[in-house]
């Protein structure tokens, strides 16, 4: 489908410790919460932003990367949003990573 794009980049700290599993076809998987807050310029306000953002990673990350995803830490995330079923049966959104970067803290 031409034309209909759907990437995001969302930043944040890991909310909640990640939820990790292998499929039985040994497809790593791994679920976090992350949460994002800022400050934005909206109608002439700033406006204080917050949410938080299911995370998604299906497959393979960095190695590198995968072993620092831990409650705490902050990240840059690059990927798709998805919709699914929840257990009430309200749809919900996540964001399916395909590129994660580490935001170093500066201290």
């Amino acid at each position: 489908m031409a034309g209909r794009d759907n990437l995001v980049i969302f930043s944040g700290t890991v909310y909640k410790e990640p939820r990790r599993s292998v499929s039985p076809s040994g497809i790593p998987h791994c679920q976090f919460i992350l949460e994002h807050r800022s400050r934005h310029i909206e109608a002439g306000f700033y406006r204080r932003v917050w949410c938080w953002l299911p995370i998604v990673i299906n497959g393979q990350v960095e190695p590198s990367i995968a072993q620092c995803i831990v409650m705490g830490i902050s990240l840059n995330i690059q990927g798709f949003l998805c919709s699914y079923k929840g257990r009430h049966g309200l749809y919900k959104i996540a964001l399916h990573a395909k590129k994660i970067e580490l935001i170093e803290s500066g201290d």
